[in-house]
């Protein structure tokens, strides 16, 4: 049986922060407001394996009240959604992921991202697609407000 499941974050940006994306720490004279870590694109994944399992939302295992989470690093969340997957006899087929950034370019760090969330799943790289695009100086994203991420997960059982 295949289920897909698909998420979205948003995050606000804050100077004094730091900007961590699929793990990555990137270099920016800002970063996200959070609870965690405030990555966006493991947040994005996580959930969507969430949903395709059924299961709600990151919010009911991870609720951003909860001390335990604070400043947690979100590929710890995203293992604890993978090990729950792979209980339940799924395993991941592909995802396929957009984050939404004015600047900085993210380019030149996708493989590294790819890479952190492949040793997570424990998948190949070849099963991650992350693309990233601007706001085009309109609205939150392209006003350097906030960072926006979504993912889209086909989970089998095959």
């Amino acid at each position: 049986m295949f289920k897909i499941g698909h998420s979205h974050d948003t995050h606000q940006l804050t100077k004094d922060q730091e900007l961590i994306i699929g793990g990555v720490k990137i270099d920016a004279p800002f970063g996200t407001i959070a609870h965690s870590d405030g990555d966006v694109l493991v947040h994005a994944i996580t959930e969507s394996i969430i949903g395709a399992l059924g299961l709600g939302d990151i919010g009911t295992f991870f609720p951003d009240n909860d001390e335990q989470y604070k400043d947690i690093n979100s590929l710890e969340l995203l293992k604890i959604i993978n090990n729950i997957m792979i209980e339940k006899g799924y395993h991941i087929n592909n995802i396929d992921c957009m984050i939404f950034l004015e600047k900085p370019k993210l380019l030149s760090h996708i493989n590294d991202m790819k890479n952190n969330i492949a040793n997570v799943l424990n998948i190949d790289i070849s099963q991650i697609n992350i693309k990233s695009t601007r706001g085009e100086k309109v609205g939150p994203i392209g006003l350097s407000q906030a960072i926006s991420s979504e993912a889209v997960v086909l989970i089998s059982n095959d």
